[in-house]
């Protein structure tokens, strides 16, 4: 399951991608809009920040932005930064490998390689969706499809 923590970092992200083109936004609006207490947040944020997610404005007219654009963040990215590897265990780990300490015989493990497929599965879906993928894409009423009228009988 997804940590809290992670889930707060995919929705600030999703409101910078869906701001990208507005100043830099401040921790308080990000809380605010998203419902994220903002102590928490702003570890949160740090965090990104030193993974290079996200960059950070100084000043009066300061706040974050998205360190590169929101087509080019992972979901699978922003997971690993907050929560850590994708695999249920060390041994299926790419990121945080570590062979397990009751293991007989990695090579023939069935517990392993049920693991491994999982990872795999999860990697490929979540390495493969980016931020940008979650912002909402605003249709201009000129642009949105018409409702069609009823075909008279007859």
């Amino acid at each position: 399951m997804l940590s809290k923590k992670t889930k707060y970092a995919i929705k600030a992200l999703v409101i910078l991608g869906k701001n990208m083109d507005q100043p830099p936004m401040q921790i308080s609006r990000i809380a605010e809009a998203e419902r994220i207490p903002k102590k928490f947040l702003e570890q949160i944020l740090l965090e990104l920040k030193r993974r290079g997610i996200l960059t950070s404005i100084r000043g009066k007219h300061g706040g974050y932005t998205l360190g590169r654009p929101a087509d080019k963040i992972s979901f699978a990215e922003v997971i690993r930064a907050i929560d850590g590897p994708l695999a249920l265990s060390p041994c299926a780990s790419v990121t945080a490998y570590q062979r397990c300490g009751d293991c007989v015989d990695e090579e023939t493990c069935a517990i392993r390689k049920v693991l491994l497929a999982a990872r795999d599965a999860t990697a490929s879906v979540l390495e493969s969706r980016m931020i940008a993928d979650a912002v909402p894409q605003s249709t201009p009423a000129a642009k949105r499809p018409r409702a069609r009228a009823p075909v008279a009988a007859g």
